[in-house]
Parts: structure tokens; sequence; C-alpha cells
């Protein structure tokens, strides 16, 4: 299966750079499909951090509190924790996290890995998902706790490098919809499952686009393993 469309140019990794101080009315044209946002420094995310999975211990300096956050859930003292005690763990400096916000976490690392992360992928994720938690705030334009639509389209785009498709980003914000008719916002909880689910699936589409063309050709089956796991995650 052939798939076409320009992406973002940052690499991918469950973090993002702080936005440019620059961000302001010359950003006002917003381009559909995938875009090219000015490229920007990406500091070492959760991801970079599987390299040395399995082994114990936080790394230097780790905030107290963090340590705290682990400790208390990894109950029989294994060193490791599964994905309740992670939602517990990080609902504790957070707002709570849904189960399922969880299960997308784990696909950033393999979605055929054992559920369970140790010390150092731990204080890995606190900090990149206090990095998304910035860009949150940052869109979150009358401290609400809870962004729009369209704040949503500017928080991927100018905070994780990812232009959508208006017609994407509605079928993406539409499991938000309550039926209500009131207008869709969208909690931390929820932007961070969002953000999970297009920079996860645009890294798998990056796998076969080596060229960064915008074009990809996938089997049957490579399409299918690729999309379900973040279906399965997010239904």
């Amino acid at each position: 299966m052939a798939s076409n469309g320009k992406y973002g140019s940052h690499p991918y990794a469950p973090s993002a750079p702080s936005l440019p101080d620059s961000y302001g009315p010359q950003h006002s044209q917003y381009s559909h499909g995938y875009g090219q946002p000015q490229p920007q420094p990406q500091p070492q995310g959760w991801s970079s951090s599987f390299s040395s999975y399995g082994q114990s211990g936080f790394p230097a300096g780790t905030d107290p509190a963090v340590i705290r956050s682990f400790e208390m859930v990894d109950r029989d003292r294994s060193g490791y924790i599964d994905e309740n005690e992670l939602q517990q763990a990080l609902s504790s400096g957070y707002q709570r996290f849904s189960l399922r916000t969880i299960l997308l976490i784990f696909l950033f690392k393999s979605p055929t890995d054992s559920l369970r992360v140790g010390p150092k992928e731990f204080a890995a994720l606190w900090t990149c998902l206090g990095q998304w938690r910035s860009i949150f705030e940052r869109y979150d334009k009358d401290g609400s706790g809870k962004i729009d639509s369209m704040e949503l389209r500017d928080a991927l785009y100018y905070g994780l490098g990812l232009a959508m498709p208006p017609s994407v980003l509605q079928l993406l914000i539409s499991k938000y919809d309550d039926g209500s008719g009131r207008r869709v916002e969208l909690n931390f909880d929820s932007f961070a499952e969002c953000g999970m689910i297009v920079r996860g699936l645009t890294h798998r589409f990056k796998e076969k686009d080596r060229r960064y063309t915008g074009s990809a050709n996938f089997g049957y089956d490579e399409f299918m393993s690729m999309v379900i796991p973040f279906l399965v995650s997010y239904n």
C-alpha cells in the first residue's frame, strides 16, 4: 500500500522542545497536510533511554519527588512497575491519566515489549511529560485546563512539528465528542493521547520513508501491524 504526504522534520521522540520565542502573527498562515515547521533542537527524550532498559537506579540528579513517586507504587521492590502502577505514579505528579494513555506510552518503546518500566525510563518519561505539559499550557489561553480543536492543531504543529489536515484533525478529536453539541475540549490526558497517536504513527511511516519523500510502500501485514496497536489502545 502506498501512502503520500509531507510530515514534520523533527526526529521522532516522545518529547518536544520549547516553542520558539519568535512565535507570533507570522505563523498565522496554516498549511494543510503534514507540515514543515522551523526545526528546533530536541532534548533527549524518553525513547532514547531504552538503550539502557533493564539497568537499575535513577540517573544522577533525579528530583527526589520523582523517585518517591516511583518507589511509592513499586510495592514488591522489583525495580520495575507495570502499566497500572505507572498510571498511579504519573497521576501523583500530573492530573490522572487514563489507562488508555498509559498503554499508548508503552507503544513508544515497542508494541511487543513487556509492559513494565524501570527507574531510568520512568525519570525520562516524567521529564518528557513535563515538556508536553508546557506545550499544552501555552495553548490553554484561558487557563481552564482544556484546549479546543484549533488550539490542539496549533499545539501539534508548533509544539510537536506535526501539521494535521482538517479532516484528520476532526477525526482525531471526534473521539472526545460526548454528543451534547458543545464545543469539544481536551484536557492534558487527552492531549497526550492525541500527540502520542499522531507522533507514533508518523514515526512508523518515516521508518518506511527513508528518503523523506512523503511516500512509502506497505504490505498489508506491515500496514495492519503498524496501525492496529494504536487503534486497540485508542478505543
